[in-house]
């Protein structure tokens, strides 16, 4: 979402970097082009300008001129203005959801048509039962769009918990009624209620949503909105919080072309945290929203702590444990890379990946040029399937005429089953150098002597 801001304060910073000793005007030139930065990315003025301003008292000082490492100085006080404007700051951090209140707790859904507000519900409703181990109900009060209490009806299967049965003709404040009270006879833990939406906002649309929120008197009131309508989505949460009131923002299609500024704007513009992102039309494409973090990750520096969780999420332990033990013994085959493609295929897109590593943000242009897409990992599996047992236990076997066979089992190219080979044959390498060298050696050689040409001027492996 941040990639293109990414890139053009990574471009500011750089400058910077070369100049060594900066002055006030040094100083000045650059929040003038990270202003320019900020508004291009869609945020908003008055939160571009605040931030700039906030930036200037803390940079343009004796502390920065006199720093012995300035442009580094001058990028901590603005990562640090941009973590208050995401809403984080100390104590504040990763609001995620609230659920300190008595059981059963009420969540209310808004938002425009359009938004995610349905799927966001049934992404909830799995990460509040598989991560919280609460017991869920969801219910529609959509009565305004055809099929959208059968849709959240599905959604709910596909996520293990119960949906309201529909009865047809009861208005959204009968079905919020019935919600609750079900809830309270039968100790759910949490109900999800997901009100109507609209293509525009309307007098109608927000009495609906008014009534209900007085009814059930809910303990979140979260506001959807699309990140890829920029400005637009800022609009609707100032109209939402000034005519219903929310006291927090989901913000769905985070993994798409959006700039960025919404979020950087919310927070000001509204009042109420950003607490959930939705990246990707899976059910567990949920993150909690951590403001440090995703400044981090505009200004390049990546999120680490957030690959590592989702990986501890999403990676089977004991199946990781056994892959490590066989790449330790250099007995790394097809199979095993197979089983390793999968566990990385459950973290999600490659791009969103990627774009938790440090520094990534400078290799954006590299990346694509390499033509690194998501579908890779869904084609080297179909691959690696349409092989026999025999070929995926000694790929030397694979000459051409097996070549043309498995490319044609899994719809491919024969380059595309070279490229995989050739991968394949580059990680055995790198086991059998590691179990060569074994700890001591690595500690004392480090990256370089896994890679070949960087071990200290020896010719490679």
């Amino acid at each position: 979402m941040f990639e293109a801001l990414s890139t053009r304060l990574n471009g500011v910073f750089d400058k910077l970097r070369r100049r060594g000793a900066l002055s006030e005007a040094d100083v000045n030139e650059a929040l003038r082009e990270v202003r320019i930065a900020l508004l291009e990315a869609d945020v908003a003025l008055p939160v571009a300008r605040d931030l700039i301003n906030r930036v200037r008292e803390r940079a343009v000082g004796a502390e920065v001129i006199r720093s012995v490492s300035p442009a580094q100085q001058v990028i901590k006080i603005v990562n640090d203005a941009l973590v208050e404007a995401l809403g984080g700051g100390e104590g504040m951090e990763a609001p995620g959801l609230d659920l300190n209140a008595p059981a059963p707790v009420p969540i209310l859904m808004v938002g425009l048509q359009g938004s995610g507000k349905t799927t966001t519900s049934g992404k909830i409703a799995l990460r509040l039962r598989s991560r919280d181990k609460k017991k869920v109900l969801l219910a529609s009060l959509d009565v305004q769009r055809p099929a959208a209490q059968l849709q959240l009806q599905t959604l709910a299967g596909q996520a293990g918990v119960t949906s309201l049965p529909i009865i047809p003709g009861q208005s959204p404040l009968e079905i919020a009624a019935r919600a609750m009270d079900v809830a309270r006879r039968e100790l759910y833990d949490v109900v999800i209620l997901d009100t109507a939406g609209r293509l525009s906002i309307d007098d109608a649309l927000m009495e609906e949503v008014a009534a209900v929120k007085a009814a059930t008197k809910p303990h979140q009131t979260l506001l959807v909105v699309d990140a890829m309508t920029g400005q637009d989505a800022v609009n609707t949460a100032r109209n939402f919080q000034d005519r219903v009131g929310v006291n927090g923002i989901v913000m769905t299609r985070v993994d798409g072309d959006a700039r960025g500024g919404a979020a950087l704007s919310m927070r000001a513009v509204t009042g109420a945290p950003i607490r959930l992102l939705g990246a990707g039309e899976k059910l567990d494409a949920l993150e909690d929203f951590h403001p440090s973090r995703i400044a981090g990750r505009i200004l390049g520096m990546g999120d680490i702590v957030s690959l590592v969780e989702r990986a501890a999420e999403t990676i089977d332990r004991d199946e990781a444990e056994k892959l490590a033990a066989k790449m330790q013994k250099g007995q790394f085959d097809l199979e095993d890379f197979a089983a390793q493609l999968k566990q990385v295929g459950k973290m999600g897109n490659l791009s969103g990946i990627l774009g938790m590593l440090p520094g990534m943000g400078a290799m954006k242009g590299k990346i694509t040029n390499a033509k690194i897409d998501d579908g890779m990992i869904g084609r080297q599996a179909a691959i690696i399937s349409s092989m026999t047992r025999k070929e995926r236990k000694n790929p030397d076997i694979i000459k051409a005429s097996r070549k043309k066979r498995i490319a044609a089992g899994a719809g491919v190219t024969v380059q595309d089953v070279n490229r995989l080979l050739k991968q394949f044959d580059d990680m055995s390498a790198m086991m059998k150098r590691m179990n060569k060298l074994g700890q001591k050696g690595l500690m004392r050689g480090g990256l370089g002597a896994l890679l070949p040409g960087m071990g200290g001027g020896k010719r490679p492996f």
